[in-house]
C-alpha cells in the first residue's frame, strides 16, 4: 500500500511525544520515515515504566508514536556521525527536531547548514516556548509549557478554591504535534509551487495558548474572569455534571435551550418545572441555577445511566458520560470510525484523526528497536560494508 505521501522520505530526529508524532502521521499516509535516534536511545523508551503509568506487557508508548520507523541510531555530538546525516538529508523532504536553538549548531543540524545541503528540506522544530525571545532555549515537556504555562492547567480544576488539575502524558503533545504536521504540509505545498524548502516551528507554549483560545482572547480584550464556582453553583443548570444512580458522572450541555429544555422535561417526567417561575425563560434559569441543579440531581438520581443514555439521545439531548480511559479505547464508535486500528502484529493502536476520502493509511506497523535498520539504511545511501565497520567501531554508528 503506497499512501499520499509514497516517495517522501522524512528523518525523525526529534524525541518524545510531539515532534516524533507528527512524523508518525506521516508514515500513516505513506511517507517513509527513519527514526534517528542517540547512542543511548530517545528517553521515551523508558517512560512507560515511570511511576504512576500504567503497567503492561508492551512499551506501549513506544508502539503509538514510532509505529513502522526504520531504526537508525548516530552520534551526532561526532563529526563522523554528522557527516552520515548530511549524506542522507541530500535525499531528505523533511527533518525533524526539538533540539533548542543553542544546541543544534554543535550537533551539525542547524537549519541553515542543512538547508545548504538541500534547499527542498522542509526543516521542521518543534520547541517548548518557540524559536525567538528570551525563552527559546528553555527546555520543557507539555505538561510545563502547554498545560501549565497556556492558562489551561490554572482553569480546569473543579472549582476556583481547588488545587490546578494535573494533565497525562502526551495530552498536550499530540495537539502540538497535529499541529506541526500542518506546517510540514503546508511547506510541502509550498514546495510543490515554488520549489523551495524551509523551516517551519511549532512550540507547545503556542500550542496551548491556540488550545486556550476562548479564554486567552477574553483576557487580550480585558474581560472580567468569573472564578470557577463548585458544581452545585454551576451558572448553568443545563451544562453541567450529574450522577445517576448507578454513580456514573456524566456531562449535559444543552446550549438549544428552546427546544431542549422542554424535551428535557418530558424525559424527566418533570412538566411542572415548566410552569415553575423560577425557570419559566433562560435567563431566569440561569439566575435560579443553584435551584435547578439539586432538582436535576434527584431526578437523575432515579435511574442508572444505562437507562438514561436512550431516553437522552432519543430526546436529541447533548450529553456524554465521563468515559474510563478503559471504556474509550474499547468503545465500539471509535472502531467504526478506525480510530483505533488493528496494527500489521495483531495488536490494536490509535490512530491519526485524519481523514482523506479515497486515501487509504498504511496499515500500522511495529516501531523500531534502537538502530535496526542503522546499516540497511546506510548501504541504500551509498556506504560499504568496510565503511559502515569503520563508522561502528569509532562510536558514530550504533544500533
Amino acid at each position: 500500500m503506497a499512501g499520499i505521501f509514497a516517495g517522501l522520505r522524512v528523518i525523525d530526529a526529534a524525541s518524545y511525544v510531539a515532534g516524533p508524532s507528527a512524523a508518525t502521521i506521516l508514515g500513516d499516509f505513506g511517507a517513509e520515515v527513519i527514526k534517528l535516534e542517540p547512542p543511548g536511545g530517545d528517553a521515551y523508551r523508558a517512560l512507560a515504566g515511570a511511576p504512576g503509568q500504567p503497567r503492561g506487557d508492551t512499551d506501549y508508548p513506544w508502539v503509538l508514536d514510532n509505529r513502522g520507523k526504520r531504526g537508525l541510531v548516530l552520534d551526532l555530538k561526532r563529526p563522523e556521525g554528522q557527516a552520515v546525516l548530511h549524506r542522507l538529508i541530500a535525499t531528505t523532504d523533511v527533518f525533524v527536531t526539538n533540539a533548542v536553538p543553542r544546541l543544534r549548531a554543535g550537533l551539525g543540524i542547524a537549519p541553515e547548514v542543512l538547508a545548504a545541503l538541500n534547499p527542498r528540506l522542509i526543516y521542521a522544530a518543534l520547541t517548548a516556548y518557540g524559536e525567538t525571545g528570551p525563552e527559546a532555549d528553555k527546555t520543557g515537556f507539555d505538561a510545563t509549557a502547554y498545560w501549565a504555562r497556556s492558562g489551561l492547567m490554572d482553569l480546569v480544576r473543579a472549582h476556583a478554591g481547588a488545587a490546578p488539575g494535573r494533565s497525562v502524558a502526551g495530552l498536550g503533545d499530540h495537539p502540538t504535534g497535529l499541529a506541526l504536521y500542518g506546517a510540514i504540509v503546508t511547506a510541502l505545498y509550498r514546495r510543490e509551487r515554488t520549489g523551495q524548502g524551509g523551516l517551519v516551528h511549532v512550540s507547545l507554549l503556542e500550542a496551548g495558548l491556540w488550545a486556550n483560545g476562548f479564554m486567552v482572547q477574553a483576557a487580550l480584550d480585558g474581560a472580567r474572569f468569573i472564578p470557577r464556582p463548585p458544581r452545585e453553583q454551576a451558572p448553568n443548570a443545563l451544562g453541567n455534571l450529574y450522577q445517576a444512580g448507578c454513580g456514573r458522572w456524566f456531562l449535559l450541555a444543552l446550549l438549544n435551550e428552546a427546544r431542549q429544555w422542554p424535551a428535557l422535561l418530558q424525559v424527566l417526567g418533570q412538566p411542572a418545572w415548566g410552569e415553575d417561575p423560577r425557570f419559566a425563560s433562560q435567563v431566569l434559569r440561569r439566575e435560579n441555577a443553584a435551584a435547578l441543579i439539586p432538582l436535576l440531581d434527584a431526578a437523575f438520581a432515579a435511574r442508572s445511566l444505562a437507562e438514561w443514555r436512550p431516553l437522552l439521545d432519543a430526546a436529541g439531548l447533548t450529553f456524554d458520560a465521563v468515559a474510563t480511559t478503559q471504556e474509550a479505547a474499547e468503545a465500539a464508535q471509535p472502531r467504526a470510525t478506525g480510530a483505533i486500528r488493528e496494527t500489521t502484529t495483531g495488536g490494536r493502536t490509535v490512530d491519526s484523526p485524519l481523514h482523506i476520502a479515497g486515501e487509504t493509511k498504511v496499515p500500522p506497523g511495529p516501531p523500531p528497536a534502537l538502530g535496526a535498520e542503522s546499516e540497511a539504511i546506510l548501504a541504500e545511501h551509498g556506504y560499504t560494508p568496510a565503511e559502515i565497520r569503520a563508522l561502528r567501531a569509532m562510536g558514530a554508528l550504533g544500533g
